[in-house]
């Protein structure tokens, strides 16, 4: 059992994500930065898709009331036990009775716990992730509040000893400048070749509205070509027939102001799409703060791919560097 002292800005309970529901309108959720996630399941053991709290900006203050393994990843919100700094990326163990804590964030936005054996809360949909706009999933559907229990799991499938750590190579880097690569559509079109230009050669700043449910950037203006807008669709440029939106795709109501959707958002409606975010840069995209600059880089389908076959190499070669018995750090 771990008890909640503080609960932080907004902590969640989050997991590999609610997938097969898009087209009923249910996103998937899940955590925000999927390879932080994922890499802190595999430090303590557990099944991949075993649910964690992801810790947003201001990190709670944890109570464990059982000895137990856990691991912290993600952004640099530098964590202590009973007021002494531990290690981020790196398995090590706790007692009963100890308090886990966090400083002020340094780089990054969002910091991944997981303990040997996950967070025990119902299934719903298929899984355990927090959708708090409609309030279900995690605990009772809302971030972590004081004085919540929060059970310990048996989502296990390896015995890991503390000391566990992930390779310094496979350990990203955050900074405050960052480039998101983006495949340019579904309705790119829509935009003229100037604003297309645009899109790609300026910083954009994020503004405060920037959540699981998406990031809106700070630029200037695009401009949409003009037309007669076809039935059903709204009378502003921007508007479209309504269709899908993608996780990651980016609209520009009224040509201001940039959304890119992330995982908390609507599944569709009436804006035209311009880009979407590539996988493995949505990881990047969580933890990207407010007042940050992003400048968006075009690339092909063959180049997302390859993209993502890194990162999963990379993820490949940690459980290769963890289960295989690197160091007598795990026992299977």
């Amino acid at each position: 059992m771990i008890k909640v002292i503080s609960p932080g800005l907004q902590t969640t309970v989050q997991d590999g994500g609610r997938i097969g529901f898009y087209e009923v309108g249910m996103p998937p959720s899940g955590a925000m930065d999927k390879y932080s996630y994922t890499v802190s399941n595999l430090l303590v053991g557990n099944n991949e898709n075993a649910a964690t709290l992801e810790i947003t900006y201001l990190g709670p203050v944890l109570e464990f009331q059982e000895d137990a393994l856990i691991a912290l990843t993600g952004g640099e919100i530098p964590p202590k036990i009973n007021g002494e700094a531990v290690p981020m990326w790196e398995s090590f163990s706790v007692k009963a009775g100890d308090r886990l804590s966090f400083d002020f964030v340094k780089q990054g936005a969002r910091v991944y716990l997981a303990v040997a054996g996950g967070i025990d809360v119902p299934v719903i949909m298929g899984s355990r992730s927090t959708y708090t706009l409609c309030g279900i999933g995690g605990l009772e559907g809302r971030p972590l509040q004081a004085n919540d229990q929060l059970v310990i799991g048996a989502d296990r499938l390896h015995s890991v000893q503390a000391g566990a750590r992930v390779a310094d190579e496979l350990i990203p880097t955050f900074s405050k400048k960052h480039e998101i690569r983006v495949v340019l559509g579904l309705c790119s079109y829509r935009l003229t070749e100037e604003s297309k230009e645009r899109f790609f050669s300026i910083d954009w700043s994020v503004t405060p509205e920037a959540n699981r449910v998406g990031y809106r950037f700070k630029g200037e203006r695009l401009n949409f070509v003009e037309r007669e807008q076809p039935f059903g669709a709204g009378s502003n440029p921007s508007n479209v027939v309504d269709l899908g939106y993608p996780i990651g795709s980016i609209q520009v109501p009224d040509g201001v102001e940039p959304i890119a959707l992330l995982n908390d958002a609507v599944t569709g409606g009436g804006y035209a799409t311009i880009a979407t975010i590539i996988s493995t840069d949505l990881n990047k995209m969580g933890q990207i703060k407010t007042n940050e600059t992003v400048k968006f880089v075009s690339v092909s389908i063959e180049e997302a791919l390859a993209a993502r076959k890194e990162e999963k190499d990379k993820l490949n070669a940690i459980k290769e560097q963890l289960y295989l018995g690197a160091g007598g750090a795990i026992n299977e």
